[in-house]
């Protein structure tokens, strides 16, 4: 099978979360023998330099990037605000990203062309002209239920009218966008449900998959357990959740256990937290290894209060054989027990609870590390889930073979 992935940025290197969920499919399908290339949009935001990416991964992939200028102006921001269209999505509308498409469509045949994200969706017609390929939208969210929820705990009223603006654009584009897709390939089983009740296109949940053999659990924990929190920071909800943490819920925490370590880590660090000085909490920005990072560490804090998808270094945690604390937002789309592979706690209270039992019961924060790490090897190893995937579009592509029949 040939699949084209066109991707909102570059999945090399995959060092936040959409580039490693699109990387974990590209690998998955090249491993399972079938040619994969990728077109992507590189912007200022996620800027790849082609000669920084490894010439194995060309050769894999044959990648090609696509200059894009997605940054925010006011002006054109100002104006959108008098038309129905959706702001997030007309940023990634680009005629050297059309011209690009049509270019690899006329050189190529493929089976599959493959939407990395709603951003992609505004080329389905360039696709549907240039190419007779299935094509397969993979929600990495819902994004209009992030912006939603973003909108909804904003206070000031005249930015809460804007993210209200932007939230009715974008939900109208994409349920309008899922209507023209052959398939979709939600990332998790609650955003699948949510797309079967608003359209007939065939849906199916594709979770983040990782090899588990790639992660080397470690259920060793530290004589004095330390809280730890990694992830990109410029994706909105995790500033928010451990902005939220930080205020409500650690300075409870020092007052029980005064030693108690917090370790941040991630890409993108905003100088308030660069510069935050608070005893106990050190905030290491960029690590060079995050397997080494979730090792030396023993338990993971997730407080996301929005957001959509996924989490893939909840996923990762879970690997490395951690105990991870989140939130019910934060735990949407994975098939976990609660207390048996992971805790769910909403609120502070609970959080400071929780956090003050495990530290007096390491037992306890190994028995959850080891079943999350079961529970990675039973639903999230990388090479069921592409089965999954490949199945669904031999399915779709059957039925599109059918509908054809019957029309003529």
């Amino acid at each position: 099978m040939n699949i084209l992935m066109l991707c909102n940025k570059s999945p090399y290197p995959p060092s936040e979360g959409g580039p490693m969920a699109m990387n974990s499919i590209v690998n998955g399908l090249h491993d399972a023998g079938h040619k994969v290339k990728i077109l992507a949009v590189n912007s200022e935001k996620y800027h790849i330099k082609k000669e920084d990416i490894p010439q194995s991964y060309k050769d894999k992939t044959n990648i090609e990037l696509v200059d894009v200028d997605l940054k925010i102006k006011p002006i054109e921001a100002f104006k959108n605000l008098f038309t129905n269209n959706s702001y997030h999505v007309e940023r990634f509308i680009s005629e050297d990203f059309r011209k690009k498409l049509i270019e690899i469509l006329k050189k190529d045949k493929y089976d599959i062309v493959q939407l990395e994200m709603i951003y992609m969706a505004p080329y389905i017609e360039t696709i549907r002209a240039n190419s007779d390929a299935l094509i397969v939208l993979r929600a990495h969210n819902v994004e209009h239920l992030i912006w939603d929820r973003i909108a909804k705990k904003t206070n000031f009223l005249p930015k809460k009218w804007y993210l209200n603006h932007l939230v009715r654009t974008l939900r109208e584009y994409e349920l309008n966008a899922i209507n023209k897709v052959d398939g979709i390939a939600a990332i998790t089983y609650r955003d699948a449900a949510f797309f079967r009740g608003e359209t007939s296109v065939p849906v199916i949940d594709i979770p983040f998959g990782v090899n588990p053999e790639d992660f080397t659990p470690s259920y060793e924990v530290n004589e004095n357990p330390t809280l730890y929190h990694i992830g990109s920071m410029n994706w909105m909800p995790n500033e928010e959740g451990i902005r939220w943490f930080l205020k409500n819920v650690w300075e409870k925490l020092k007052e029980r256990e005064p030693n108690l370590k917090l370790n941040l880590a991630g890409r993108h660090m905003p100088k308030w937290l660069m510069n935050l000085k608070k005893k106990n909490v050190k905030v290491w920005g960029e690590v060079p290894d995050a397997k080494e990072f979730i090792k030396n560490n023993d338990i993971a804090i997730v407080p996301l209060l929005s957001g959509s998808g996924i989490r893939i270094k909840i996923i990762e945690s879970m690997a490395m054989g951690k105990t991870v604390i989140t939130t019910m937002i934060g735990a949407e789309g994975i098939q976990y027990s609660e207390y048996n592979n992971i805790i769910i706690a909403d609120n502070p209270t609970k959080i400071v609870e929780t956090i003050c039992r495990l530290m007096k019961d390491p037992d306890e924060i190994q028995r959850i590390g080891k079943n999350a790490r079961k529970l990675i090897e039973d639903i999230y190893d990388n090479k069921k889930i592409i089965d999954r995937l490949l199945i669904f579009y031999d399915e779709i592509s059957k039925k599109k073979k059918d509908i054809t029949y019957i029309n003529h």
